[in-house]
């Protein structure tokens, strides 16, 4: 598949990049997507969830009747979770949902979700550039130009770029990246992906 790389006002720059077809060209592994996914999700869950049971609540513990002949359930406590005020019962605890996954598993993930994104004409190419100030207006109309779309862009950057990044800050379903930082969930959530040149070549050595 081959892109024109586009100047930041939405010219043709002249210049034309053939996507590798091992890493935006494979058969996409839907499983993969969805593990890769699931992690990300369940590892960015801060698991801090917590009720108290009848050991935690402060109440009574003076038995509320006889044992038996009051012509009800026995209760032992105000403490039980059927009173109003009483401990929860199999209430959220604090937990850890992170989990693992093989390396190469995530690896066959994201080359998935770049394969599905090119084969849906939704990567644009654009020449390398900087900003010398951060200024929103001027990255919207930098996307504008080169006609990114108006729903949820992913921009990937070869390198850390804080004009670029606090540039977007600001701008509703822009997500501003390294290729460093790039995950499956955010390539999936994308509706287009803007590769900034050069970004193809890093990701060629390290997601073959």
């Amino acid at each position: 598949m081959t892109l024109p790389v586009l100047k930041i006002d939405g010219t043709p720059s002249g210049k034309e990049v053939t996507l590798n077809e091992a890493i935006f060209g494979i058969k996409p592994n839907d499983h993969a997507i969805y593990l890769a996914v699931r992690q990300y999700l369940a590892n960015n869950r801060q698991g801090t969830s917590k009720t108290k049971d009848r050991s935690e609540v402060d109440r009574s513990t003076k038995k509320l009747g006889r044992q038996k002949g009051g012509g009800g359930a026995r209760h032992g406590s105000t403490k039980a979770g059927i009173f109003v005020g009483g401990g929860n019962i199999h209430g959220p605890k604090p937990r850890d949902y992170s989990f693992k996954l093989n390396k190469k598993l995530k690896q066959l993930a994201r080359l998935s979700a770049l394969s599905y994104k090119a084969q849906d004409n939704a990567i644009v190419m654009v020449e390398p550039f900087e900003m010398a100030a951060p200024k929103t207006k001027e990255l919207l109309s930098i996307l504008s130009n080169i006609k990114a779309g108006d729903r949820k862009i992913l921009f990937i950057l070869p390198e850390n770029s804080d004009n670029i990044f606090l540039s977007s800050r600001n701008i509703p379903n822009v997500n501003v990246i390294t290729v460093d930082e790039i995950n499956t969930y955010e390539i999936m959530d994308a509706t287009s992906v803007v590769l900034t040149d050069g970004v193809q070549e890093i990701l060629a050595s390290r997601l073959k």
